[in-house]
């Protein structure tokens, strides 16, 4: 009997001077023309911030160790299957995020944290309420 499984995902929020970094979806099938964070699937053999580091450098073309991520929440999440999404905070010193991905991101730019576009999906709208409201765990969807 095969075990039930999850997909797991690693986001970054990215903030800086009061302002949080959004990517917005195009052409990738999944809420397209919604704004997101820079994030990816965790792969076979890799740790969640070795995830969050390979995503945003394929992503943003921001380099970071993944010993210099820290977790900020977990949500466990239902959609059309289950999810767990972890979300990592890091700082980026002096580097310049970048679109690295223009087939699937045709925005990338800082937002206020407190006035998110109307257009972000709305886990992740929830995501960045609780790392706002320093809760580090939710639940969505169910």
């Amino acid at each position: 009997m095969d075990r039930f499984k999850m997909i797991a995902s690693s986001y970054l929020i990215l903030i800086q001077n009061g302002k949080i970094l959004l990517s917005r979806r195009f052409n990738t099938g999944y809420e397209d023309g919604k704004y997101s964070l820079p994030a990816g699937h965790v792969e076979e053999g890799e740790t969640l911030t070795q995830c969050v580091a390979r995503e945003i450098f394929e992503e943003i073309g921001v380099t970071i160790e993944p010993k210099k991520f820290t977790l900020v929440h977990v949500m466990h999440r239902k959609e059309q299957d289950i999810r767990m999404d972890y979300f990592f905070t890091a700082t980026i010193g002096e580097q310049t995020p970048v679109n690295r991905e223009p087939r699937k991101c045709d925005d990338l730019r800082w937002f206020p944290l407190t006035k998110l576009p109307v257009n972000t999906i709305p886990y992740i709208c929830h995501a960045i309420s609780r790392y706002r409201n320093k809760i580090s765990y939710s639940e969505f969807g169910w």
